[in-house]
């Protein structure tokens, strides 16, 4: 038995289920990925089996919450390995448009899901040259509203927050981006928001409000089914960009502030997905399409506030901020 999902704009075929995203109706499957799990294909064998170097290595996080990770390549491109020091294993080929997937315990199939659908399609994106924002995205007026900034910065508690008032999200932490005639548009990811716990509390005042993604790891998720929150499932126009900047205290903040586009575009450049895995040729190219993104489409700046008793002030400025540029005459970004 096969699955069929889709998810960042990819047609995916599994033969597993996958914890997340919906099923594809048989009558609009279009496969641009198979992902498999269980014994290891020969089609993996082969190619893991010519020499391999390692082109990254990240170590895990100092309390142990994330595990150490590797990215190894195997002959030249003939597959790549992404591999955690948890015991969960991807193999992904030449072109990618095949996975094999594997785990240990007491990992589990959600483990794999949740590792899947985060840094492995992030990879494959990447290897399919789609630039993706490091960002969540919710919907308002029709169009997709981009929170971007670096890990921790509270891209997708603000986005779970604004989902909570009614906003439908489009995607949570990778948004790909699609050029066509002329504008800008963002992919949807898949109905759900992956929160740590002390968000949780903040949110809906306590952790065990919302579901573990998975029994091993203390993550949550809100689900997005129309529930409690919705999701977006269509490619939208990107219509704004807030980027995050550290949080402070003071009367002052939250608060919203004007970005030029030269200072859009190199913050941006360094908030697009795996961009560590570029060549100086590909960092080229993506520096254009950049350079056009931010001559399109307005970027702001956002300073939350430390405490996060101040949600719902941010969320409310983001609402109306965001309803002045979408709505109202559009502003040069120059």
């Amino acid at each position: 038995m096969s699955y069929s999902y889709r998810v960042y704009g990819l047609g995916i075929d599994s033969t597993t289920s996958i914890a997340g995203p919906a099923l594809v109706p048989q009558s609009t499957r279009r496969a641009d990925l198979f992902l498999e799990t269980g014994p290891e294909p020969e089609w993996a064998r082969r190619a893991c089996a010519f020499p391999s170097h390692v082109l990254s290595h990240r170590p895990g996080s100092e309390d142990g919450a994330d595990p150490s990770f590797q990215l190894i390549e195997h002959g030249q491109a003939a597959c790549f390995e992404l591999s955690y020091s948890d015991g969960a294993r991807f193999v992904v080929d030449a072109e990618a448009r095949r996975v094999w997937g594997a785990f240990r315990p007491p990992l589990t199939n959600a483990d794999l899901a949740t590792y899947f659908l985060g840094p492995v399609l992030g990879f494959i994106l990447r290897r399919r040259h789609v630039t993706s924002l490091h960002a969540s995205a919710v919907e308002f007026f029709g169009q997709a509203v981009a929170f971007a900034g670096d890990a921790g910065f509270g891209k997708s508690t603000t986005a779970a927050a604004l989902a909570l008032r009614g906003a439908p999200v489009l995607s949570e932490d990778i948004s790909p981006l699609q050029e066509s005639a002329g504008r800008f548009h963002l992919f949807p990811g898949y109905p759900r928001v992956c929160l740590w716990p002390d968000s949780v509390v903040h949110l809906l005042g306590s952790a065990e409000a919302l579901p573990r993604l998975t029994p091993v790891w203390e993550k949550h998720f809100l689900s997005l089914d129309g529930v409690r929150a919705r999701f977006s499932p269509e490619a939208l126009p990107l219509g704004l960009i807030y980027l995050f900047a550290s949080r402070l205290d003071g009367t002052d903040a939250p608060r919203v502030e004007e970005t030029r586009p030269r200072e859009a575009l190199l913050n941006l450049v360094q908030n697009t997905y795996m961009n560590w895995l570029l060549d100086r040729e590909q960092r080229a190219v993506e520096f254009d399409t950049l350079s056009r993104l931010v001559q399109q489409v307005p970027v702001r700046r956002i300073i939350p506030h430390r405490d996060a008793n101040r949600i719902p002030a941010l969320c409310e400025l983001i609402q109306r901020d965001a309803a002045a540029f979408l709505t109202g005459p559009k502003p040069s970004p120059s």
